[in-house]
């Protein structure tokens, strides 16, 4: 593997050369005193047309106002346990988002934990929000806002997703499969929020990516965990969601133990995927379409120490994706953390590694974004136990 992969950097960076590209990233911190920092999410918070930076810590739920990184408090102590998750978008066409959080994060009680609050915001954002709570199953871990066809005056409609680590009662993984939740939000929030499973078949899932076709007002969701990867589809015009496995790891040799991170990975003509495998795990996995439905699987890299982050997205401007991903090393804490970046080749078969944060991000979690509207998206990540939140400026030429 490591003589395949110098080979494969060497092609790459002669074809940067080529296409004039030199990647360059400046790192800023605009917070060094976080508690956790369990999840990011980004979105226009007070209707100014920029993008904010929102974060689930072990407390607190914040947002920092670009372009200054101000930080203001969203919500805090909901629960007696940590707060998880954090979902933003704008799913009503106002220009400012909605904001949805989940909380009581115990993820040893898979009877008794876990909570979702919908947030009702102030005239003034930078206020505190009302937390309206919403039924929940236990150990809630990830939430989105997931386009779910259009509403009956034809705009689109955006559930709220909501996938726990473990299915109810759940002990080792066995047990209960892991209830997915969709929730159609009422025109009163503090209404009966209606709910439909998108998934119940699953184990000790982790983490879940989105990808909206609006052209078809489809949607499918992609969602890892003990059983591999499996995907699940909502289009508009017929009801619920259907599902399918996608990846069963059962059937690789050798078995592997299941999928954390996924991301979908773009270039024309193909639909790829990455992975961080197995859930906290080592390796970085690229799947792509080989032909008769079937997939290759390459890892990229198989020295990740705790792989907790993954994001997908062309921010070298090659019209083909580049894979970020961030590790975390929870468990072999005397381990280096950080970011790396994986650049392909134009056909995908090669790829070379950058190195994002050498040892300064314990990397819980990471988007990206275009923070500064250069057009380049830039690499938003927090840190568990460096305590941090920070911004990669994307100063690639």
């Amino acid at each position: 593997m490591k003589t395949a992969f110098a080979l494969g950097l060497s092609l790459v960076c002669s074809h940067l050369m080529a296409e004039g590209k030199t990647p360059a990233f400046r790192a800023q911190t605009i917070d060094d005193k976080i508690e956790i920092g369990y999840g990011l999410a980004i979105a226009d918070v007070d209707g100014d047309g920029k993008p904010d930076i929102l974060l689930a810590d072990k407390k607190q739920f914040v947002w920092y106002q670009n372009p200054t990184w101000t930080k203001h408090v969203i919500a805090e102590n909901l629960t007696e346990h940590d707060n998880v998750c954090i979902a933003a978008r704008d799913i009503d066409g106002d220009g400012k988002c909605e904001i949805a959080v989940g909380a009581e994060w115990n993820p040893g009680d898979t009877v008794n934990s876990g909570a979702v609050f919908y947030l009702i915001p102030p005239a003034d954002r930078t206020q505190k929000w009302e937390a309206v709570k919403l039924p929940a199953e236990p150990t809630t871990h990830r939430m989105k806002w997931v386009r779910h066809g259009n509403k009956e005056d034809g705009k689109p409609r955006y559930d709220l997703v909501v996938v726990p680590l473990h299915g109810r009662a759940n002990k080792n993984g066995e047990g209960a499969g892991v209830k997915v939740l969709a929730y159609e939000m009422p025109k009163d929030p503090h209404a009966e929020w209606k709910t439909e499973v998108v998934s119940d078949s699953m184990h000790m899932t982790h983490n879940f990516a989105v990808v909206d076709d609006m052209s078809r007002s489809d949607t499918l969701i992609y969602l890892g965990g003990k059983e591999g990867l499996g995907v699940y589809g909502s289009t508009s015009g017929t009801a619920g969601w259907h599902g399918s496995s996608y990846v069963d790891h059962a059937t690789l040799n050798p078995p592997l133990k299941g999928v954390g991170e996924v991301r979908r990975w773009l270039t024309p003509g193909s639909n790829s995927w990455a992975t961080v495998e197995p859930m906290h795990g080592n390796m970085l996995v690229f799947y792509r379409p080989s032909g008769e439905g079937k997939l290759a699987r390459a890892v990229l890299d198989d020295t990740l120490e705790d792989g907790h982050a993954l994001a997908c997205g062309d921010l070298l401007d090659l019209g083909r994706d580049q894979i970020v991903v961030g590790w975390r090393a929870m468990q072999k804490k005397d381990a280096k953390v950080g970011i790396k970046m994986f650049i392909p080749d134009p056909k995908a078969e090669k790829w070379a590694s950058l190195l994002i944060d050498d040892n300064t991000m314990s990397c819980e979690d990471l988007v990206l974004a275009d923070l500064n509207g250069d057009g380049k998206l830039d690499i938003i990540a927090s840190g568990r136990r460096t305590k941090n939140v920070m911004i990669y400026w994307n100063e690639t030429k």
